[in-house]
């Protein structure tokens, strides 16, 4: 079992807390490096859709896992970025500049969706981005000048500065560049002031403002920042697919991030990535065993939306922490076994005696 003995301030807020931090990451970044040379080409391309979906997934953790704010409608920040990348650059505007534009339209837009969703909380602003869902779907399919409407939009390879990224391995390095910067950039955000004011209004809003935290500016902010994430993965999505069009950004993706989040672990930074990887491995483990199931079974059309349901059920029910949290109780059973008491995690009230005068 590590004990860890602090002496100073500097060592509370260090990205790595100890040595085995350093090692196991160092070791996983030299693995995600050498991954094309590893790897086959569609175990590479199901990679690189983890990270892309890494990234959309810390935009909503951000949001409602650090910010209590719930959204059901986050695919369409992930089309407002693909679309914007797409048109840009088609006009060729280049890669990083349209990718920039990209995320900022996507946090005006999140600006514009978090303004009204300070009057709501809860059930009503999952209701209210579900709305705003639609909308954008649909005038994805209505604006045709732009996006192509129901016909979709074809997108060039990125072109960065020169360099094309036009090749399996190549955008795979592009996608994990910028998540690691991104990972980076969120890890950052946590330790500072905002962090921790998103966090103060996640546990109690009443006790956040009691202390001088402006809700409205913190909960706008974060609707901008998660969005710009969503937005920038969209980006990545559709030069991904090199084709966009509206119905990929519908009610149904925006489920599947929920759906990611909260299996990977609300909450937790690593949650967003084991999301993405079970978002991604689970489609291709269904389809593995499809075959060894009965025919009514098997060939039933909705049996992969059947499984997702019973599998957020099971989480919801008996792992409320996610696949991170079962982790953490599996590393806390090995550190201290043979003392591990069985209440040690017992599920606590998440609210505040504050929040019972609502």
């Amino acid at each position: 079992m590590r004990f860890l003995f602090k002496t100073n301030y500097n060592q509370d807020i260090q990205l790595a807390k100890h040595s085995g931090h350093v090692f196991w990451y160092s070791l996983l970044l030299v693995l995600l490096v050498a991954a094309p040379w590893l790897l086959s080409e569609y175990i590479l391309a199901q990679l690189t859709f983890i990270l892309i979906y890494s990234i959309a997934g810390l935009g909503l953790m951000l949001l409602a896992g650090f910010t209590g704010q719930f959204s059901l409608g986050h695919a369409a920040f992930l089309g407002v970025g693909a679309y914007v990348q797409g048109y840009l650059t088609n006009h060729g505007v280049p890669f990083p500049v349209a990718l920039l534009a990209a995320a900022f339209i996507s946090a005006l837009t999140g600006i514009v969706v978090g303004l009204p969703a300070l009057r709501v909380k809860g059930i009503y602003l999952g209701i209210a981005t579900i709305a705003f869902g639609y909308i954008v779907e649909e005038v994805f399919a209505r604006w045709e000048s732009f996006t192509g409407g129901n016909a979709g939009m074809n997108l060039k390879a990125p072109d960065i500065f020169g360099f094309k990224a036009d090749t399996g391995e190549s955008f795979y390095a592009v996608c994990l560049v910028l998540t690691i910067l991104i990972t980076l950039g969120i890890l950052n955000l946590l330790r500072s002031s905002t962090g921790r004011a998103f966090v103060a209004i996640r546990d109690s809003e009443i006790s956040a403002q009691s202390m001088g935290i402006n809700l409205a500016y913190y909960k706008t902010l974060s609707f901008a920042i998660s969005a710009a994430l969503a937005g920038i993965a969209g980006a990545l999505y559709g030069h991904n697919l090199r084709f966009i069009s509206p119905d990929q950004f519908n009610i149904i993706q925006s489920i599947d991030l929920v759906l990611m989040i909260v299996i990977g672990g609300l909450g937790f930074v690593h949650g967003a990535f084991l999301g993405a990887i079970f978002l991604i491995a689970m489609p291709q483990l269904i389809n593995s065993v499809k075959d060894y199931l009965p025919a009514v079974v098997g060939q039933a059309p909705g049996l992969q939306a059947f499984v997702y349901g019973v599998v957020l059920i099971a989480f919801v029910l008996f792992e409320p922490m996610g696949l991170y949290g079962r982790w953490l109780k599996v590393r806390t059973y090995l550190q201290i076994f043979p003392f591990y008491r069985k209440g040690m995690f017992k599920r606590q009230k998440s609210f505040q005696k504050s929040d019972r005068l609502k």
